[in-house]
């Protein structure tokens, strides 16, 4: 019995592959572009978000040095006023201490006024006795180196006679008729006033003409 041999040539079954081959066409351009189109896209994402990196950034620096200037400005507000506080407060320590130097005296120098007023009272007085007189010199003199001591330190006395009344430094007591007087001035003093600097310690009590 002869068996039949199928001689399958060479070129045939190459040919069969050659067509298997050619019906998978190879797509080098296609795949090219879709790896360029991947490597596109991821490109435009990553440019994309250094943009919004770079703008928040950018923000971020924008508010950091806004907030410095808010800050130094502040900080130089706060410092003048501090600086004006300082000022402020060494010109009332300064007016403070001169007003206390200025009336440090005041206790002693109105424990004076009674003896003041003695002095003023013998001198008023004892003019109208005759035998009073030479006595007299020793007191008035001694009034006068008083006077003269306590105005060293501020102390002045008010209330003369013939002078218009002012209710600011003189208590009017009564009233007297002096025809040499004019209307509304002091036509006498009962009790002299005296007045510290600025500050009134006493006012003068005196009688008002008419």
């Amino acid at each position: 019995m002869q068996r039949h041999k199928i001689n399958h040539p060479y070129g045939q079954q190459g040919g069969h592959a050659d067509e298997r081959a050619e019906c998978q066409p190879e797509k080098p351009e296609d795949g090219f572009l879709e790896e360029d189109g991947i490597l596109f896209g991821q490109n435009a994402g990553k440019n994309a978000a250094d943009a919004a990196h770079d703008e928040a950034a950018l923000d971020k620096a924008a508010a950091a040095q806004s907030a410095e200037e808010r800050c130094k400005a502040e900080l130089n507000e706060m410092r003048l006023r501090t600086a004006a506080e300082m000022d402020n407060f060494k010109k009332r320590l300064t007016r403070e201490h001169e007003e206390q130097m200025r009336y440090a005296a005041e206790k002693v120098l109105g424990d004076l006024l009674p003896t003041l007023d003695n002095l003023d009272l013998a001198l008023r007085y004892g003019s109208k006795h005759e035998a009073c007189k030479d006595m007299l010199q020793g007191v008035a003199m001694t009034h006068k180196l008083l006077l003269d001591v306590v105005e060293k330190h501020g102390l002045k006395p008010l209330g003369e006679e013939g002078e218009e009344f002012d209710p600011n430094v003189h208590e009017a007591v009564g009233f007297e008729d002096r025809p040499d007087f004019a209307p509304n001035s002091v036509a006498r003093v009962m009790q002299r006033g005296f007045r510290l600097g600025d500050r009134l310690l006493r006012p003068a009590k005196v009688m008002i003409k008419q």
